[in-house]
């Protein structure tokens, strides 16, 4: 393919015209990225990335059967969705009909980000009730009311931040939160959390309209609600008059393998009052989708206002939701998000073992996290260890990314066509590196007892160190293997702003 413009003009055009809070990945050395197909990524000079962060392209790159279906209704006609068109109500039956019986009713927009906010205003309107319910690192979408219900974002913005009328509960982590794996009963502790924020709001004279949470948190750090957790939180909002938002915009369309939505993960006995999906459900194409309650719904359009979407549902976005819906289904994408994620959650089990580094891997299906540690025992984070190895790993072509609080989650969403020979090269290499970072600063390993004295850690796997032994002076030596060893470059330290995925 011949190219416009080389890489360096693209840079330097981009720089000029594009917004520069729009960040790019590995801004000191970006891809330019010219092709995709499947699991894999192509750049101006034709070498090939195995992607493992793209869950947009949720049943892999350029699929022939979604475009297909998208060119073919392009031809004939797209136009918004005040005309009677088949693709509309199909679409509309197809995806009701993954969900619970009473989640039937749905409004198709553009984003994910506009499909929060739509489900924002529609359990304002429900009850006429204000205020709502959020938890810690989680994020939503860009727009104005989402911004100001997520805390990943407004942090950023000072003390001073947060508004009024949002509350912020634990996320319910159970490596890194407040209630932790030996807690004999999580779900609820973490629940009781979010009463106490309902109780103190209406002792303030405050009303909560909804509780939001993604099902399984991404920004957020790869985080999987313990069981039972939403149910109980649901119980307790729904009887101060608000509603459950769960948030598929990452997590939907079978990437959990076992159920199609995440939050199925919860059990039968749970069921939202909204849903929200976005990302995959178009694979690539900008459409999105709120579905709803009945009640809600007539609630909604008792307040008179009509809602117009120009472009949610019209017939080339449906066509090609339906083409997503198809392929997911003839392909068992599903199934394969399951025997695919099972493996790779056993290769990275097996590094958890094997290297100091890795402290915890959590996940379902192909969406898999690995939080990485200075400290097994501390559960310190390793922020520029996990910066450094997307760098390593980009090097090596195999594209992942970091995020979560401290941005020391390697996170795994890769297209759903990920194969099982992917998975071990991605966990090879990966190991490759994670030996190369603790040989170098001195880290033990099962397979490598020697250390570098003058760069000696504190802990092993499984460590019986005291508890006492200082965290600064972990940080400290650290620095100093980082710095004699060459491993990381002052150009790389952790940006202050997060690049979302």
């Amino acid at each position: 393919m011949e190219e416009l413009y080389s890489k360096a003009e693209t840079l330097a055009l981009r720089r000029k015209h594009i917004g520069p809070s729009c960040k790019v990945f590995y801004a000191k050395d970006p891809l330019k990225i010219v092709r995709a197909q499947g699991q894999y990524m192509f750049d101006e000079k034709g070498e090939k990335y195995l992607d493992c962060i793209n869950n947009v392209a949720h049943v892999g790159h350029s699929h022939p059967y979604v475009i297909k279906a998208a060119t073919k209704q392009m031809e004939l006609l797209n136009t918004n969705s005040r005309f009677l068109h088949d693709n509309l109500v199909q679409y509309a039956q197809r995806l009701t009909a993954t969900l619970p019986e009473k989640l039937s009713v749905c409004y198709f927009v553009n984003s994910g980000s506009e499909a929060n906010d739509l489900a924002l205003r529609l359990a304002r309107q429900y009850r006429g009730h204000q205020d709502v319910i959020t938890l810690e690192n989680a994020y939503h979408g860009h727009v104005t009311s989402l911004i100001d219900i997520s805390p990943y974002k407004f942090n950023q913005l000072g003390k001073d931040s947060k508004k009024e009328y949002v509350h912020v509960a634990p996320s319910p982590d159970i490596y890194r939160g407040k209630y932790r794996e030996d807690h004999p009963d999580p779900a609820s502790a973490y629940a009781e959390e979010v009463k106490k924020i309902i109780e103190e709001t209406q002792k303030n004279g405050r009303k909560i309209a909804a509780f939001i949470a993604e099902s399984m948190q991404s920004c957020g750090g790869q985080v999987i609600p313990p069981v039972g957790y939403f149910q109980k939180v649901a119980e307790y909002v729904r009887a101060a008059g608000g509603v459950f938002i769960a948030d598929e915009v990452q997590v939907g369309f079978g990437r959990v393998g076992k159920h199609f939505w995440a939050f199925q993960l919860q059990g039968e006995d749970f069921v939202p009052d909204i849903v929200t999906m976005g990302k995959p459900i178009g694979n690539g194409h900008p459409m999105s989708c709120v579905v709803t309650t009945r009640e809600i719904a007539e609630g909604f359009g008792a307040s008179g206002l009509e809602y117009f979407n120009t472009f949610g549902g019209n017939p080339v976005s449906c066509a090609i939701g339906l083409g997503v819906l198809d392929v997911i289904e003839k392909e068992d994408l599903q199934g394969n998000a399951t025997r695919v994620g099972n493996y790779l959650l056993e290769l990275l089990a097996e590094q958890k073992e094997k290297h100091p580094l890795v402290g915890d891997i959590r996940g379902v299906g192909l969406f898999v996290g690995v939080d990485l540690v200075k400290d097994k025992q501390k559960r310190t984070p390793a922020t520029a260890e996990a910066l450094h190895l997307i760098y390593k790993l980009k090097e090596r072509q195999i594209l992942l990314s970091a995020d979560g609080p401290y941005r020391n989650i390697l996170k795994f969403k890769p297209p759903m066509c990920f194969t099982m020979e992917d998975a071990k090269h991605a966990v090879e290499t990966l190991d490759a590196l994670l030996t190369e970072i603790e040989e170098a600063t001195g880290m033990k390993t099962e397979n490598n007892a020697s250390a570098n004295v003058q760069c000696k850690r504190k802990t092993t796997e499984e460590s019986s160190q005291p508890e006492d032994a200082s965290e600064s002076i972990n940080h400290v030596n650290g620095a100093a293997c980082r710095q004699e060893n060459g491993i990381y470059s002052k150009k790389r330290s952790v940006p202050s702003k997060r690049i979302r995925t």
